[in-house]
């Protein structure tokens, strides 16, 4: 049983490491569904000796991109290998939400021999059987799925029909509202030996709220003063309800 921790920051994933966690994604702005992290803070990370996984997301909203766009992506890939990544997280679609399969193979040209994985972009893809088809004959390792539902624990179903499907040919690895109270139930109603999950929680930096005119965050977001960071105490119960 593997569990992977989806980080936010260096800090993070030193907290998921010695948590118990078996792997990390190494993303940035958790908060926009991840975005590539500074080659800094892969760099602190790398001082943990379970392996990282870093985002390479330039922007959020979709997963079709401009050249300049993925030009930015294959380049950052490149530099987070060299900082000591172990494999890289992407999603590449064409405008009609099907896997643009020309972008893929230049990503893995980059990747090479490490380990990739397909993001939440297979999520919504038209078809999913026709995204793992392309996906398995490039040779991507994993694919990152909460089964095209609003989470994983609801999406079970077509997650399970997704490792069935599979047979081993790639990996599938259920993500998205994955807790420590429905891990096994996870496990078990999907028949995959991996889970992804974020355990947040939340400290306090008060230097932003001295200036109510002022704010940094966009969108609807947590009080100026709430850091989302790695929850220790919830990635342990998951390791414990894994059966680890």
């Amino acid at each position: 049983m593997i569990l992977e921790v989806c980080c936010g920051s260096a800090e993070d994933v030193l907290i998921a490491a010695q948590a118990g966690a078996d792997r990390v994604e190494l993303n940035s702005a958790l908060f926009l569904g991840g975005l590539t992290p500074s080659m800094g803070a892969m760099e602190v990370a790398r001082q943990v000796s379970i392996p990282i996984m870093a985002m390479v997301r330039p922007r959020e909203g979709g997963f079709c991109y401009s050249e300049a766009e993925f030009a930015a992506m294959l380049a950052d890939a490149s530099a987070l290998l060299a900082a000591g990544a172990d494999g890289i997280v992407f999603g590449c679609l064409h405008p009609d939400g099907r896997v643009d399969r020309a972008r893929c193979a230049a990503m893995l040209e980059v990747i090479g021999e490490k380990e990739s994985v397909f993001s939440r972009a297979i999520d919504v893809v038209p078809d999913w059987r026709e995204a793992l088809d392309v996906l398995i004959e490039l040779g991507v390792t994993r694919v990152l799925t909460s089964g095209q539902a609003s989470s994983a624990p609801a999406g079970a179903d077509t997650i399970r029909a997704m490792e069935e499907y599979a047979a081993g040919r790639i990996q599938i690895l259920p993500g998205c509202g994955v807790k420590p109270d429905n891990a096994a139930a996870l496990l078990a109603a999907t028949g995959c030996n991996q889970l992804h999950g974020s355990f947040k929680t939340s400290r306090t930096d008060v230097s932003a709220t001295h200036n109510p005119a002022v704010s940094f965050s966009g969108g609807v977001c947590p009080p100026e003063e709430q850091v989302p960071v790695t929850d220790a105490a919830a990635v342990r119960a998951a390791v414990s309800a894994m059966g680890k």
